[in-house]
């Protein structure tokens, strides 16, 4: 029984609270700390375990083998060198930080103390991308060529998130870019060009709402991301990856699988309508592996390498919009 302290009690911290309180045997929520004492006390409270306005009473309980940092971005970088510092396993939600030089002083403690770190992205372990992955892997669909992603809101966040969230790039496509990765493989090159079509008041803040990001694979082949804040008919998210033997595609999922067909066209049901929806499994099904890599002692199966390549990789489409030109990956990596 590997018992986890949770950081952050907002919306994905008490999604992480539920799985590890009732849906994974190996696991135990241990307890809660946030910064807002009564979001810790009410999340704490559900499951009976103690809630803490300061994180480092977890860090200081000897029987808390790991904690899971579900915190604001501005907090993670610093939060994972505390943890390692500490001896606890880490699993932390994207992005490990916005700046580069920060997530690698968190990626040095991690190594010094010899703890695990895995980064939450977890797209990854959707049942329909994960079988994507693995027919790739397979060599089903032959040399891979083209990786179309399409992800697209259903609306856009508050300003107020909008304004602190690192732009569309870092907040929003950098899902798209580990899957780009993870469907495709290393990201060498990107072209980026983006707009404001859905909400002046985000161009206003400094952001992009919509875009279009090509991509330059190792080996040659080629990638495209499209981007929206606003799908009037739900939470989009569809893959393709074209080979020389084929192709394989995950299309949206729906609440039902009906079609109605009459005289005025054919009918069915709009997608499920946001993330939480959406990725019901992947949430559960990433912190089990993430248990699984602390009771069996292997490498988490996404890495903070694989957490900052994300970042990198949006860091360079953020130049390559500013300065209107493809931009290498390694320009940026440093």
């Amino acid at each position: 029984m590997v018992n986890i302290g949770l950081i952050g009690a907002g919306r994905i911290g008490r999604v992480h609270a539920g799985h590890l309180a009732h849906h994974i045997p190996a696991a135990r929520l241990a307890a809660v700390a946030d910064i807002n004492p009564t979001a810790a006390a009410d999340l704490a409270g559900r499951f009976g375990v103690p809630a803490y306005g300061d994180h480092r009473y977890l860090l200081d309980d000897p029987d808390i083998a790991a904690v899971a940092i579900c915190s604001s971005t501005d907090t993670h970088a610093r939060f994972i060198i505390e943890a390692a510092q500490a001896g606890k396993h880490i699993f932390c939600e994207k992005p490990i930080d916005l700046d580069l030089a920060r997530i690698d002083e968190a990626l040095a403690a991690v190594e010094a103390a010899g703890v695990k770190l895995m980064v939450g992205f977890n797209r990854r372990f959707d049942p329909s991308f994960r079988k994507a992955r693995e027919l790739v892997q397979s060599g089903a669909i032959g040399a891979v060529h083209l990786v179309r992603i399409t992800s697209r809101d259903p609306a856009p966040p508050p300003l107020a998130y909008v304004r602190v969230s690192g732009g569309l790039f870092l907040d929003m496509t950098i899902h798209d870019f580990d899957m780009a990765r993870y469907l495709g493989g290393e990201i060498e090159e990107v072209f980026a060009a983006g707009s404001v079509l859905v909400d002046p008041d985000i161009g206003a803040a400094g952001d992009i709402d919509t875009a279009i990001v090509l991509l330059h694979l190792r080996g040659g082949a080629l990638g495209a991301i499209d981007n929206s804040r606003q799908a009037v008919y739900g939470y989009d998210q569809r893959v393709e990856v074209f080979g020389s033997a084929g192709m394989v595609a995950v299309g949206n999922r729906t609440p039902d699988t009906h079609v109605l067909s009459d005289a005025h066209g054919v009918h069915s049901a709009r997608p499920l309508y946001f993330f939480m929806e959406r990725y019901t499994e992947s949430f559960l099904a990433e912190m089990t592996a993430f248990v699984e890599c602390l009771v069996e002692d292997k490498p988490p199966p996404v890495s903070g390498r694989d957490g900052r390549q994300a970042v990198v990789i949006a860091l360079a489409a953020q130049r390559s919009l500013r300065e209107r030109r493809p931009v290498s990956v390694a320009e940026v990596a440093g």
